[in-house]
């Protein structure tokens, strides 16, 4: 390779180590960013499942709401894949699709179907890359999901089961463990069971937490409070439970936007060491070059005195 060639490698190189360093500190900010809105969520999210296992305990029995009411046969299954917008992101958007298609070829080799729901750009053409068409599409803010974002997917999720459009709602995500470690979690949405919002010991609801962590709480207020329900439990419970579907959507889409900023960190730093490594080495090849060339010269000057002679 040419020396001139080798120089030009490098200057791209290095360029390129410039950009990807850049991209790994915007996603180590962001992941900050992300990490604090899951804690600031966790109270909230708490105090929801509280709330409506205390309403549906108050209720005596669970009222017999359509969000609640188990179909006979589960034929058509939904699934929601939580992907990103854009890649560079590592294994982060490529294995929560193979899960959703594992997921979808289970279903379907048991002779049911399913309808796909995916969020993020990167899940939507990768399912009508492989010919499953997204009944819905939400793109556009998975680097910042609101709540309005998570209750638009929740209504149209909840509409679809209540009207009988599906029998089964499944959400794939990556859950945020850590800037190295994000694991793809795989939960029911709907139908809800009255055991996990009755608060049965061991029951793990949508949310990823044992219901069984807030009974010594609940066991604390019966001793220290006597709640009054005005309008009647069953009304508070009627509208506390869309609202408990809600926070697990909105929960699912800031653990996968944290996923995706600790994952795209990981990948650019990686890439960045990559990059270095290439610059040592083209750096090692130039100087060899370069000193080929030169010693060849000091050869010819030589050759050229000694024919002088």
């Amino acid at each position: 390779m040419a020396l001139k060639d080798v120089k030009s490698r490098i200057a791209s190189v290095k360029n390129i180590q410039k950009i990807t360093r850049a991209m790994e500190m915007v996603a180590a900010a962001r992941l900050r960013r992300a990490e604090q809105r899951i804690e600031s969520l966790r109270p909230y999210a708490g105090a929801i499942r509280r709330m409506t296992r205390q309403a549906a305990q108050a209720a005596g029995n669970v009222p017999n709401l359509p969000i609640l009411n188990e179909h006979d046969s589960e034929d058509k299954v939904a699934i929601l894949i939580v992907t990103g917008d854009r890649g560079l992101a590592g294994a982060f958007n490529s294995q929560i699709v193979r899960a959703g298609m594992r997921a979808g070829n289970e279903y379907e080799t048991a002779g049911k179907s399913t309808v796909w729901y995916a969020s993020g750009r990167r899940g939507v053409s990768s399912l009508a890359f492989r010919g499953r068409e997204a009944k819905g599409a939400y793109t556009g803010f998975t680097d910042r999901p609101s709540y309005a974002n998570a209750r638009e997917i929740a209504a149209e999720l909840v509409s679809a089961y209540v009207d009988g459009e599906v029998d089964r709602v499944e959400i794939i995500y990556n859950r945020y463990v850590s800037a190295l470690t994000q694991e793809v979690t795989r939960e029911t949405l709907l139908p809800l069971q009255h055991a996990t919002i009755m608060g049965d010991d061991g029951a793990v609801d949508s949310l990823g937490e044992r219901a069984a962590e807030d009974e010594a709480l609940d066991h604390d207020h019966e001793h220290t409070a006597l709640v009054e329900y005005e309008p009647d439990p069953e009304e508070i419970l009627e509208r506390l439970i869309p609202a408990y579907v809600e926070i697990s959507i909105f929960r699912a889409l800031l653990e996968s936007t944290a996923s995706e900023h600790g994952a795209r960190m990981t990948a650019m730093r990686n890439a960045s060491e990559n990059a270095g490594d290439i610059i040592k080495d083209l750096t090692l090849e130039f100087n060899r070059e370069r000193q080929a060339a030169i010693t060849q010269e000091i050869m010819e000057v030589v050759a050229g005195a000694e024919s002088l002679v």
